[in-house]
């Protein structure tokens, strides 16, 4: 394996260890979500904010900003790291 294709591999790793950390955050966002309202009844039902607004509610809420804040994480990423990385590799190519 040449240098040229060790740097390529470092890069695609790399690249997959971020998507998969922001994959799991998500992963994990979702599915604690949906537990609590399985198995959490009474604590997602908890009102607050005077009684207005349930625990489950805002929780709910946050589960679905998470998934464009993850998203735009990721894209800031690539366009500053990921992306000229890959452009320096394709002019430096063997």
């Amino acid at each position: 394996m040449t240098d040229h294709d060790a740097a390529l591999a470092a890069l695609i790793r790399r690249r997959w260890r971020i998507g998969a950390v922001l994959t799991a955050i998500m992963v994990v966002a979702y599915f604690g979500f949906i537990l609590l309202v399985a198995f959490g009844k009474d604590t997602a039902g908890t009102l607050i904010a005077d009684d207005s607004v349930s625990i489950g509610i805002i929780l709910g809420a946050v589960v679905i900003v998470i998934a464009p804040v993850l998203t735009s994480i990721y894209v800031r990423w690539a366009n500053k790291h990921h992306d000229p990385a890959i452009a320096a590799a394709r002019i430096n190519k063997p």
